[in-house]
Order: C-alpha cells, then structure tokens, then sequence
C-alpha cells in the first residue's frame, strides 16, 4: 500500500468506529420510559443516523418524531420521523422550519410524557428558532466564522440570540422529561456549548458575550443587544443526558488503525484548539524531527483548528491543515500529512478534508501553483484538486470533531 492508501484506510476505520449506531443503540435499549408517549427530536450532521437508529430501536413505542440536519445529509425515509434539511454553518429559513416542527410536537407535551433528544454537531446552525431576524443571526455567524473565534464562544453569543439554545428548548418541554444521547464535538465535552446546550444548564454569562463582542470587534443591532444582556437558563430539573462518543473515541480508532498497519501511533493531543496552519506546519516539523527513524511513527492530534479567512477561495480547516504541512513535508522521505473531519464535510466543501506527502509542493510548484498565495487566499480546495490531494468520504452520519495524522513510513510494512 501506498502512504495514500494508508491514509485513506486509517480514515475510514477511524470514522468507522464513531459512528452513532452502536452509541445510541446502548443508550436506549432497556430503557424504560414509563407509560407516557414518547416524541423523537434529533438535531446535528449526524441526526438523521441517530434518527433512524432510534427509531428502529424504540418501534412502535415512538409516537412521533422530526429530525433536522443538514443538507444532502438525509438518506431516506424514518418511519414516523419528519426529516427536514438545513443550512450550516450559516441557518437558513429551512433549518427555521425544522426547529419550528420540532416545537410544535414539543407543544403537546404532558407530564408522563418523553423526549428523546439526539443531538450532534452542527446543532447550532440546524436547532434554530431566532429571537432576532434570520438575515442578522446569518451576518453575526458569518462575522463569527470570519474572524476566527472558537465554537464555544461562538455558542455564547449564538445561545442568547435563540428561543432553543442555552437550556431554553428543554424549558419549552417542561413539565415533560427530556433524555438527551449526546455526539460531543466540542474538546473536553462541556454539554452546556455541544450544539449551544439546548437541554443543559448555561455555565456562560452575559457579561462573557459581552466581551466576545468587544474582543473581535461584532457589529449588532440595539435588538441583538438587548438579547445578549438576557440571561440564560442556570438549572433544569427535567433532563437527563448521555455523551455517547467523542473526539477520544475518534483518535483512538485512528491509532488502532495505524497500529494495525504496522505504525507505532503517539496520540499527541484530543484538544487540538489553534491556527489550522499552525497545526499543519506543526505536524511537518514533527517529521522533520523523526526522519532518522528505523520504523514506521504515526502522530495523531485530534481536535478542532480555526481558520481567519483572509480571502476568498474555497476550502476548509482540515484542507488547510494539510496543505500547510506541504512546505515542511518537501525533502523528507515517506512522510505525509492529512487531516479529516469525521462528519465527511470540511468548510462548504464535498472533501471531508486533504492529504500532503514530501512531493505535494513540488508538484504544485511545477504546475504554478505557490502554497503561501494559495493559503493567503484560503483556496487549498483547489490546489489539493490539482495533486489529487483531497480526501472525500461523503456524509458519515457522524461527527465528533477532526483528527490529523502525521505518517512516516519505513521499509518493512
């Protein structure tokens, strides 16, 4: 096998073992709910997987259900579950209207009744129901994406401009009880921030949105405002939840891959949380140090990079990862770099993320193609197309976050 082909299988047994099926299997069976009816709600890339895997699970015992996710991510009727798609990272009037099914079945709740809450990432753009103008939520998210802040706080200011997020959703089912099965894609797993916390606790404050506002400099409207300056649910009596899988889950399945193929596999962080390009040049530093190795190393970081957009190319954190590691990969021998997001989408892209070996800048080179203009322009979808350097799973029906591996391969394997 090529290192290619050894990136590809390490991808594909990774992203294998996180998927939601097995995850919500065990949290829902021997279950018992009581004698109430029990309503389905799933949110998030992964939620139509964990919608039919519920579904199938509970049978005739599901009175009802709507999932919502994002687009081309429904891959075909659930029974008794209405499947809406949405816009993301940016919400959309769809996204609108699936959150709004999701309330109206939530308005006949009685107090013997359930709610089985599926929620992945995504769940912030997906779960949507604005408490501002659609046309405001999409320009703050995009000043958010734009200017690099991390997704929680991104979920600080997003949770106190919506009728759902910060703890508001299982408010709304009260007094009816929400079990809430949880894909964690947020390092280190703080419930109140996956997909903006809409059946949890708020830990974050107003005064904390506040100064996100202030650190990157947001323009709002006096409406917005006055949302922010509202604070959010602090206690819940009528929620229980279950964290079914997590960016750990993801790294661990990705070395027991490359352990598998002969790699000795060092997991060097699950809470990856920096540049993209730093990360990227990091890892190729990495192999630079390694070179005099004998055997086979494999280095793994899994987390979450940001990306400042500075032009406008097309790509995504993991593309642009990989490409950055190009420059530091060139010279070496046998040595690779790709990154990966686990629910098969990296950025407005259909590549879940890029591959760079020691010979990418050189080809790139050859063909006219400068790195450092390329990543000025965010544009590293187009030139890993050009050294066939994109990894496309399509959808996975998960999402857990990203991993990234560096691969230095040795005689012998």
């Amino acid at each position: 096998m090529s290192l290619r082909q050894d990136a590809e299988f390490i991808v594909t047994e990774a992203i294998k073992r996180v998927l939601p099926d097995e995850a919500v299997r065990q949290a829902l069976e021997g279950k018992d709910f009581g004698s109430g009816r029990i309503y389905l709600a799933a949110a998030g890339k992964a939620a139509w997987q964990m919608a039919k895997t519920a579904a199938e699970i509970l049978g005739e015992d599901l009175k009802a259900g709507v999932c919502v996710t994002k687009y081309d991510h429904v891959k075909g009727n659930i029974e008794k579950v209405d499947c809406y798609e949405g816009g993301h990272p940016v919400p959309d009037e769809n996204a609108f209207r699936g959150t709004e099914a999701v309330l109206r079945m939530a308005g006949s709740l009685k107090p013997e009744d359930t709610v089985i809450f599926l929620l992945s990432g995504g769940g912030s753009a997906l779960f949507e129901k604005p408490l501002i103008s659609g046309e405001e939520l999409a320009d703050i998210t995009r000043q958010l994406l734009a200017c690099g802040a991390d997704i929680v706080e991104m979920n600080t200011i997003r949770k106190r401009l919506s009728a759902v997020k910060g703890g508001k959703f299982a408010k709304l089912c009260e007094p009816a009880r929400v079990y809430s099965i949880v894909l964690s894609d947020i390092l280190g797993d703080p419930l109140d921030m996956i997909a903006s916390g809409p059946a949890c606790p708020d830990t974050s404050t107003c005064g904390q949105a506040l100064e996100i506002i202030r650190k990157y400099g947001l323009q709002l409207s006096e409406q917005a405002m006055e949302q922010i300056q509202t604070e959010t649910p602090k206690e819940l009596h009528n929620v229980e939840t279950v964290i079914t899988g997590s960016v750990k889950n993801l790294c661990q399945a990705a070395a027991d891959a490359c352990q598998k193929l002969g790699y000795e596999p060092f997991i060097l962080t699950d809470q990856l949380s920096c540049e993209a390009r730093e990360a990227g040049a990091f890892l190729a530093a990495i192999g630079k140090s390694h070179q005099e190795s004998k055997k086979s190393l494999a280095f793994l970081a899994g987390g979450e990079t940001v990306v400042h957009l500075t032009g406008k190319g097309k790509g995504g954190r993991n593309q642009e990862l990989a490409l950055s590691a190009a420059p530091g990969l060139y010279g070496l021998r046998d040595t690779a770099v790709f990154s990966v997001g686990s629910d098969g989408t990296d950025g407005p892209t259909d590549a879940a993320g890029g591959y760079c070996d020691q010979q990418t800048e050189e080809i790139l080179r050859q063909k006219g193609v400068e790195i450092h203009e390329v990543l000025k322009e965010n544009d590293a979808y187009r030139a890993l197309e050009q050294v066939e350097g994109l990894i496309r799973t399509g959808a996975t029906g998960t999402n857990v976050n990203d991993v990234a591996v560096l691969l230095i391969r040795r005689e012998g394997l």
